[in-house]
């Protein structure tokens, strides 16, 4: 993950500094190519502030933290580029600025304890964030300019599908879909099939939403609902949060960065 920085320059008397605080310029991990021309993210980078005592007191909210926003205030008071709408983001440029913001806010140094369950050891490990990197695209795939539409042929049924990348807001509604589905069924699971309604776009060339809500309820196998998901994954514009460290004893592990409370809470 890039994180280049601005040289802060002192403005001509007769006019405004742009910004009072210094700022990082960030490269978003889909380079922007998955943007409208007119959207600012289309650029491929995105302008943020540094923390402050101020930001602090966003994550501290104790209404934010109940409504579970507290994350997504700070990141939308940290972005100083102007025009950009926050629901706009994919998932993985917002993962990137998420990355740089914990940077940006407290260094690079991330602690979190690592505890083999087989035998109990446990040991804190400091990981440098820094050294994450963000997915490399295909040129041959991701195009500047281009449609936030993929194809992919299920590998079960042989049927086609077009899916897409999701961004904040659908995240949102997602979430919304899923609390108002378990208020009616308490006891259900209604993750994975909801997201594949809003993942697909369209089933053999049909983009109605009815058909594709039908389709993902009674006709997409688990094989091929898995097969969909293990390519979003792999394809999708992201940070790559697979790790490596060392333990005391020498060896090293593998794994998925551990993401804790002592994230954006660091331990004193």
């Amino acid at each position: 993950m890039e994180i280049r920085q601005t040289p802060i320059t002192p403005s001509p008397p007769v006019s405004q500094p742009k910004f009072d605080f210094p700022t990082e310029i960030i490269e978003l991990p889909s380079k922007g190519y998955l943007y409208s021309a007119e959207n600012p993210l289309s650029s491929g980078k995105i302008e943020m502030k540094y923390m402050t005592a101020q930001h602090e007191d966003i994550l501290t909210n104790q209404s934010y933290l109940k409504s579970g926003i507290a994350i997504d205030k700070l990141l939308q008071s940290l972005i100083a580029t102007p025009g950009v709408n926050y629901d706009d983001l994919l998932t993985g440029d917002k993962n990137g600025i998420l990355f740089a913001a914990r940077i940006l806010g407290y260094g690079k140094d991330y602690i979190f304890t690592y505890e083999d369950t087989n035998t109990g050891y446990k040991e804190d490990i400091t990981f440098d964030l820094s050294k994450l990197e963000t997915k490399p695209l295909d040129e041959n795939v991701f195009k500047p300019g281009m449609k936030n539409e993929f194809d992919f042929e299920l590998p079960v049924s042989k049927a086609k599908v077009t899916f897409r990348f999701l961004t904040h807001k659908d995240e949102r509604e997602i979430e919304q879909e899923v609390k108002g589905l378990k208020k009616i069924k308490p006891d259900g699971s209604f993750d994975i099939a909801t997201r594949l309604k809003y993942l697909i776009l369209s089933v053999n060339g049909d983009y109605e939403k009815k058909t594709i809500r039908e389709f993902v309820d009674k006709k997409l196998l688990a094989r091929d609902a898995r097969a969909l998901r293990e390519h979003i994954g792999k394809t999708q514009p992201d940070v790559d949060t697979n790790i490596s460290f060392d333990l005391k004893d020498g060896s090293t592990q593998e794994g998925t960065l551990p993401m804790t409370v002592d994230f954006f809470w660091p331990r004193s």
